[in-house]
């Protein structure tokens, strides 16, 4: 069989997958602190007809003579960007700006993310507003608490009656390699063997970011990026689907030789 059949069907697989992850991109423009992806293709093994010949004294070198037998996806990245903020004007709603991540848990396993969605439940505790997981370390506002405040440092103070009451600091978690995380869905991410441990520390402090209560961190996806990707993997494909017809009709031809 000829070999362009199965050079053309790589392709249509790798810009299929390039699809998919355009898609989730789009899908996700209005989602809280996402961050997109990009997806990267390399070429597959090639089949040497003829290999490299140095030159001698009476004749020049030869290059080798290859054929390449087709593309495969190389990488799917994740880009960690900072997303624009959008102001809220609710307190317990907390973005990051610059570099970190919000803990949270779920009693059992700590999961690190960007979304500040936060609110208080009926023990007082700030938790993750869409996932109840809470936020690490603990805060607890007593009942009757006004005049919540949260600076940029991640300190949590508060007013019971006339006294100021000063809470826990919220600290943020860093990573060697934030792209290596796991997206774990809801917004969430774990450890990997390849973003490093998470380094925990104070917000302003050691190369992590600050705190914007009353602000939200809104996806960085840009769409106008994606829809011109959008295009380049539906011409993409549309090329490939064009080789397998033209490869198609060259066998077509080939069988119809003897009638």
């Amino acid at each position: 069989m000829m070999r362009s059949l199965f050079s053309a069907i790589s392709g249509l697989k790798g810009h299929q997958t390039m699809m998919d992850v355009v898609g989730n991109n789009i899908s996700n423009v209005n989602t809280t602190a996402f961050k997109s992806s990009r997806i990267t293709f390399q070429d597959i093994i090639s089949q040497t007809l003829r290999g490299a010949q140095g030159p001698s004294a009476s004749l020049g070198g030869l290059n080798p003579m290859q054929i390449g037998l087709g593309m495969q996806t190389g990488s799917v990245d994740a880009i960690m960007t900072q997303g624009n903020l959008q102001s809220t004007g609710k307190t317990t709603d907390i973005a990051v700006q610059g570099d970190g991540f919000f803990q949270v848990s779920d009693g059992t396993n700590t999961f690190y993310t960007r979304d500040g969605n936060f609110a208080v439940d009926n023990t007082g505790k700030l938790v993750q507003a869409a996932t109840g997981m809470a936020l690490v370390p603990a805060v607890t506002i007593p009942a009757g608490a006004t005049n919540l405040s949260i600076a940029s440092t991640g300190q949590v103070s508060w007013t019971v009656g006339s006294t100021v009451t000063t809470g826990p600091v919220i600290t943020l978690a860093g990573f060697t390699n934030p792209a290596g995380l796991t997206r774990m869905g809801n917004n969430l991410f774990a450890v990997s063997n390849n973003s490093g441990p998470a380094t925990v520390g104070t917000p302003g402090s050691n190369g992590l970011g600050s705190i914007q209560s009353g602000f939200l961190e809104m996806s960085n996806v840009d769409l106008a990026a994606q829809f011109t990707n959008m295009i380049i993997a539906q011409r993409g494909f549309q090329a490939n689907s064009r080789v397998i017809t033209a490869s198609d009709e060259i066998l077509q031809d080939l069988v119809n030789i003897k009638r």
